[in-house]
């Protein structure tokens, strides 16, 4: 097959940067993405895709750290005062901003997914004059939302990648699914996502992230190494009493949480490979000579593998539960978020590797690279290779202006065109891995 759509990448680059800077100046958080997956509902529906959307594609119960319901509905009306399509926008209420594209080319193959992440963080961007989105223009107009590690870039390779592959539908076999998803920050969306089945019947899976410490030019086949990791909410509830006159009426929460985040890190760590615990946050208290009956932990625990954050998960409990009786008070435990450990399927390395030696622009490949960090489309990709498919997560290197979760993070825009053509060759060329996907259950 020709490869003129090489060149329609190239004409279509002007656009992606278009959107790519639409979506950072329009920043949206974690299940408030409101604006952003209604636009990009409504491309994918313009194109011709078959687009799911909302409660097709979440599962409501499966969801971790959703915002209050005021939140949702704030961030829902100054997304349609921002120019959202009602019609979409109503699909996603109450925080369900899950969005596929699905192409149906009516010939035999696999079933191929590309996942891409469209959330921002709760950060608040730079306003320094040299800060390119500030220079520009672009740079986010919502207070306290900043998409600094790159989700806008990642929402526009996949619209990229969607607006190319339809144009190539005659070339394609099987069945092609574009997912767009909500709350990766915090690793709080992919579950649902699994949950409601979105992956159930794919047999090869991409994800992929721009930056992480590759330069611009650089490609990796597979990341891995990502840590299994749960985010806890803890609330200890006492009761409050006169410092001076009745402390022995008082249940002193702050004590109780002070002594868990103390306990917490004392874990005993697990001989099997690595695993961590971190509170982040202690709040409690309201004055000096009252006893304070209420506090609140933010932690996380990881784990090499997701049977050892299990087990820190666990002792983790036991620790919160205990200190909670040791000090007479009531505990509340809220799962805010959750990833899975993952390794890319070793049979796909090689197909990735053979599509991004095509790419224009592509000038190292690296086959496997250390995430060092945490991901929830580890749910995904876990799901597919339990049913016998493969998965991996590619990375593609870019220059930062600052590192990632920085008020100054921006990248170099030309990433997005070495993502896109290596995402089209590795849809377009399937067919190559038929005979090694194995045999689903």
């Amino acid at each position: 097959m020709k490869t003129q759509w090489l060149d329609d990448v190239d004409l279509l680059y002007p656009t992606l940067v278009e959107w790519r800077r639409d979506f950072h100046k329009y920043a949206e958080s974690g299940w408030v993405e409101y604006r952003t997956a209604a636009k990009v509902a409504g491309l994918l529906s313009d194109w011709g895709y078959e687009v799911k959307a909302g409660k097709e594609v979440i599962h409501e119960h499966a969801r971790m750290g959703v915002p209050p319901l005021a939140f949702l509905q704030e961030q829902e009306s100054r997304a349609l005062e921002q120019g959202a399509d009602p019609k979409w926008v109503a699909r996603f209420q109450g925080g369900f901003t899950g969005v596929t594209g699905i192409l149906e080319t009516g010939r035999p193959g696999p079933t191929v997914a590309f996942r891409f992440d469209m959330d921002a963080l709760d950060l608040e961007e730079s306003s320094n004059e040299q800060h390119l989105p500030e220079a520009t223009g672009f740079r986010s107009i919502n207070a306290g939302m900043m998409h600094a590690c790159g989700h806008d870039a990642h929402t526009t390779i996949g619209l990229g990648l969607a607006r190319i592959l339809m144009q190539l539908r005659e070339h394609l076999n099987g069945r092609v699914m574009l997912i767009f998803q909500p709350a990766e920050e915090g690793v709080r969306g992919a579950k649902s996502m699994v949950e409601a089945g979105v992956v159930d019947d794919v047999d090869l899976f991409f994800a992929c992230h721009i930056g992480t410490g590759p330069s611009l030019g650089e490609v990796v086949c597979g990341a891995n190494g990502f840590l299994s990791t749960t985010k806890l909410d803890v609330t200890y509830r006492g009761v409050a009493a006169h410092a001076g006159a009745r402390p022995e009426e008082g249940k002193n929460a702050l004590l109780a949480a002070a002594a868990a985040a103390l306990h917490l890190h004392g874990i005993s760590r697990h001989s099997d490979g690595a695993s961590r615990i971190n509170v982040g946050v202690l709040t409690a208290g309201n004055g000096r000579n009252i006893i304070p009956d209420s506090a609140t932990l933010k932690l996380e625990t990881r784990g090499e593998t997701s049977t050892i954050n299990a087990y820190m998960v666990e002792q983790a409990m036991n620790v919160i539960r205990g200190t909670a009786v040791m000090y007479g008070v009531d505990e509340t435990v809220l799962v805010q978020g959750g990833a899975q450990s993952a390794e890319p399927s070793e049979a796909l390395i090689p197909y990735i590797r053979n599509q991004a030696q095509q790419v224009p622009g592509v000038k190292r490949i690296i086959d496997l690279q250390s995430a060092l960090g945490s991901e929830d489309a580890t749910f995904m990709m876990e799901r597919v290779q339990q049913q016998g498919g493969l998965a991996s997560y590619l990375i593609f290197g870019t220059t930062l202006a600052a590192g990632h979760h920085h008020e100054r993070f921006d990248i170099d825009e030309e990433v997005m065109k070495i993502a896109v053509k290596t995402l089209v060759h590795c849809a377009l060329h399937t067919d190559q891995l038929t005979p090694i996907l194995h045999a689903k259950p």
